[in-house]
C-alpha cells in the first residue's frame, strides 16, 4: 500500500515510465530466454549459428547505446523511447513470421536497436523528470523491472505450450501497445536546440575524468549482476541436480526486490552520502558468492529431497544477497550520473555509462565462463571448484575498494540537479 500511494506521489510521466518499464521486461522475457531452444531445437540451428543471432542482437544493442543517449538529449527522451518500443514490436514480430536466417539476423538486430535506444533515453526521461527524488523514482523502477522479469518467463512458458510463434507475436503485442499509451499519455518536455555536434557531447562526456572513473569502478557490479543468468543458475542445478533450481534464483530475488527496495532506498537516503552506500552495496554483491562456496564442486547427485533443499540454501542465501547489493546500491548509481555533467548531456552519460556495463558484462562473463570451465576440468580438485566464486568475490571488493577512494578523493558528485549550459 506504501509502494503504491508512493507511485502517486510521482507526475504522470514517472508513471507512465514505471508501467512501460514493466511491459518492456514482461515482453523481453517472455521471448528471449526461449529464443536459443528454439533456434536449435525447432528449426535445428548449428550452436554456431544460435550464437551469430543472439550475438547480433547484443551486439546492436551493447554498440548503439551512446546513439541512443545523444538521440534523447537532441530529439527529446518521449521520441526516442517510442520509436524504440515501435522498432521493437516491429523485430519481434519478425521472429514469428519469418524462419530464415537472413529474417531472424534482422529481428535480431532491430530488437537490439530498440533497447539501445529506449534503455538510455528511458533513464534521462526518469531522471530530468524526478528531479530530487531521483533515488525513488529509480527504486520503483527496479520493482517493476524486476516484476516484469518474473511475470515475462512465466508467460512465456505458459505459451510455449501452444508454441514459439504465439510467444513472439504476444511479445510484440505488448510492445505495439507500450507504443501507442506513450504517444497518447507521455507528455512532451521541451528540448533546448543544440549548440555543437553530436561527436563534440561524446569527447566532453568521455574527457569527464570523474565520470570515467566511476564507470570503471562500477565494472564489478555489472559482472557480478550478470552472475544472476550464468554462476548463480549453474550452481544451483550442480547443488541439487535438478534444471528447475535455476529458476528458484530468479524467484527469490524478484520477490525481496518489489518487497523491499523501495523501503531500503527511502531508509539510505538521508543516511550518509551515496558513495557510501554504493560501495556498500558492492561489498554485499560480493560476498553474496561466499555462501555458494560450500557446495561448490559437489558432483554427486543429493540424496532425496532433503539432501537437495539442504544443497540449494547456500545458493540461494547467495542470490538474496547478490539482489540485496544491488538493491542498495543501483538506485544511487543511476542518481548519480547525471550530476557528472550538464543536464543537456543526460541521456549521453547514460548511454555511455551502459555501453560501458555491456563491455564490462561481456568481459566479466567470459572471465567467469572460462573459470567454471577450469573448476569442471579439476574435477575433486576443491580449489579449482572454487575458483568462479572467488572471482566473483574478488571483483565485488575490487570495485567497492575503488568507488571508495573516489568518495575520499571528493570525485563524486553531490545529488544537486547538473549545471544547465549557458548558450550566448
Amino acid at each position: 500500500m506504501r509502494t503504491w500511494h508512493e507511485i502517486r506521489g510521482f507526475p504522470l510521466a514517472i508513471r507512465v515510465l514505471l508501467v512501460n518499464q514493466l511491459g518492456v521486461n514482461t515482453g523481453f522475457y517472455l521471448l528471449i530466454p526461449y529464443l536459443a531452444t528454439h533456434l536449435g531445437d525447432d528449426l535445428g540451428m548449428s550452436a554456431a549459428v544460435v550464437g551469430i543471432v543472439l550475438g547480433v542482437r547484443n551486439l546492436s544493442q551493447q554498440g548503439l547505446f551512446l546513439i541512443g543517449g545523444s538521440a534523447a538529449d537532441r530529439l527529446g527522451a518521449r521520441g526516442v523511447i517510442i520509436a524504440g518500443c515501435a522498432i521493437r514490436t516491429a523485430g519481434f514480430a519478425l521472429f514469428a513470421l519469418g524462419d530464415g536466417l537472413p529474417v531472424l539476423i534482422a529481428a535480431s538486430v532491430l530488437s537490439g536497436v530498440a533497447g539501445a535506444l529506449f534503455n538510455p533515453a528511458v533513464r534521462t526521461y526518469l531522471a530530468q523528470e524526478a528531479g530530487e527524488r531521483r533515488a525513488e523514482a529509480f527504486a520503483l523502477f527496479n520493482v517493476f523491472a524486476t516484476t516484469g522479469a518474473l511475470i515475462g518467463p512465466l508467460l512465456g512458458s505458459a505459451l510455449l505450450l501452444v508454441d514459439f510463434r504465439a510467444s513472439a507475436l504476444t511479445a510484440a503485442g505488448i510492445f505495439a501497445l507500450l507504443t501507442v499509451a506513450q504517444a497518447l499519455v507521455l507528455p512532451t518536455r521541451h528540448v533546448p536546440p543544440a549548440t555543437g555536434s553530436v561527436t563534440a557531447d561524446w569527447r566532453e562526456a568521455v574527457g569527464n575524468r570523474a565520470f570515467v572513473a566511476f564507470a570503471l569502478a562500477m565494472v564489478g557490479m555489472f559482472t557480478l549482476e550478470n552472475q544472476l543468468y550464468l554462476l548463480l543458475p549453474a550452481g544451483a542445478r550442480q547443488a541439487t541436480g535438478w534444471d528447475g533450481a535455476a529458476g528458484l534464483v530468479f524467484l527469490v530475488g524478484t520477490i525481496a526486490g518489489i518487497a523491499f527496495q523501495l523501503r531500503i532506498t527511502r531508509a539510505l537516503k538521508g543516511r550518509g552520502t551515496r558513495g557510501r552506500w554504493i560501495a556498500t552495496g558492492l561489498v554485499l554483491m560480493g560476498l553474496a558468492f561466499v555462501p555458494p562456496m560450500l557446495v561448490a564442486g559437489t558432483d554427486a547427485p543429493p540424496d532425496g529431497t532433503l539432501s537437495a533443499t539442504l544443497r540449494a540454501l547456500p545458493v540461494l542465501a547467495g542470490a538474496l544477497l547478490l539482489h540485496l547489493g544491488v538493491m542498495v546500491a543501483q538506485p544511487f548509481v543511476m542518481e548519480l550520473i547525471p550530476g557528472f555533467g550538464r543536464q543537456a548531456l543526460t541521456g549521453t552519460y547514460f548511454g555511455i555509462f551502459y555501453a560501458v556495463s555491456g563491455i564490462a558484462a561481456a568481459l566479466g562473463n567470459a572471465v567467469v565462463g572460462l573459470a567454471m570451465d577450469a573448476a569442471r576440468r579439476g574435477g575433486d580438485n576443491s580449489a579449482a571448484a572454487l575458483l568462479p566464486w572467488a572471482c566473483c568475490l574478488a571483483a565485488g571488493l575490487v570495485s567497492a575498494a575503488a568507488l571508495s577512494w573516489l568518495q575520499r578523493t571528493g570525485t563524486l558528485p553531490g545529488t544537486r540537479p547538473a549545471p544547465v549550459a549557458v548558450t550566448a
